[in-house]
């Protein structure tokens, strides 16, 4: 098999707020021999907001950003739930509404840009399970992670809506998805099965409604917990922010504590790798991830 190389959309999260999510995936691509080329040009998906306040923008930022992995000829892959969903959105309409797509390139055209629609865009974690595949990572494992009761945390963006997201996610199945917890299986781990684990997590609510972020938290967090999860796993650095730097305020909403290390997928990935926790970040977390 010929190497794997993609272009890697960062987003803004995985930049500034969660370093360690970058460091993380770039350490795991160079174990796995993947190739990933950073889109540093690209800028922000809009995040579920300016979506609300300007489409027309919106689209054509996502669609610059595309623009950029379409240069290298290349996949672009996503590590963020968030970025995946309006960067496929935008993918979607562009390339099913040509006169949409004609607008929206006589914008780019202001900066030298084109979007054609030829670049496939995934997120990163089924780059990995469907392109690269569940036994070549489990042969890759120096250090598998036995014993550990990992719950899978897929939150709401990667896997809904259907209809959009399973020409990139390997139709997962946004009532039972399931490709975390093969994953926390071909690394050596025990995948706890849990109702909310496809649930969200608040994030998007946090600033208008805290209240109703934290009990959406609790509620994901509590049943984990319940089931016998000594530790989450999220492929969303949305979702890694609003359970790991707020769990102080998640125990008082749900009136007990919840503490639990909330790790990003490549994290634990590169955790059964053998690669060194400072290389992977977890320095950078907030709760207390010494379990791991």
């Amino acid at each position: 098999m010929s190497k794997l190389k993609y272009a890697l959309y960062t987003g803004c999260t995985a930049k500034e707020s969660t370093p360690e999510l970058l460091m993380s995936t770039l350490a795991i691509a160079e174990a796995l021999d993947i190739e990933l080329v950073v889109l540093d040009e690209a800028s922000c998906c809009g995040a579920s907001h300016l979506q609300d306040f300007d489409d027309q923008l919106s689209l054509t930022l996502n669609a610059r950003n595309i623009s950029y992995a379409e240069k290298h000829g290349l996949t672009m892959v996503t590590i963020c739930n968030t970025c995946q969903l309006n960067t496929g959105m935008t993918k979607d309409r562009l390339d099913r509404d040509p006169k949409l797509k004609e607008t929206i390139n006589a914008k780019l055209a202001e900066v030298g840009l084109h979007y054609a629609g030829t670049s496939e865009v995934k997120h990163f974690l089924y780059a990995l399970i469907d392109d690269l595949g569940i036994d070549a990572i489990a042969a890759k494992v120096t250090k598998p992670l036995t014993d550990m009761q990992i719950g899978a945390f897929y939150g709401c963006h990667n896997i809904r809506p259907g209809e959009l997201q399973h020409s990139s996610n390997g139709g997962e199945d946004a009532y039972a998805p399931t490709s975390l917890d093969r994953l926390i299986v071909a690394l050596g781990g025990k995948n706890v099965e849990y109702e909310a684990k496809n649930k969200c997590c608040g994030f998007h609510v946090e600033l208008q409604a805290p209240k109703t972020a934290n009990r959406l938290s609790s509620t994901a967090l509590a049943d984990a917990i319940d089931n016998g999860a000594e530790a989450i796993v999220t492929p969303c650095p949305l979702c890694h922010l609003r359970m790991d730097t707020q769990q102080a305020h998640i125990n008082q909403e749900a009136g007990r504590d919840l503490s639990i290390p909330i790790l990003h997928m490549p994290q634990m990935v590169g955790l059964a790798l053998g690669i060194e926790p400072a290389k992977l970040g977890l320095q950078h977390h907030v709760s207390d991830v010494t379990f791991v």
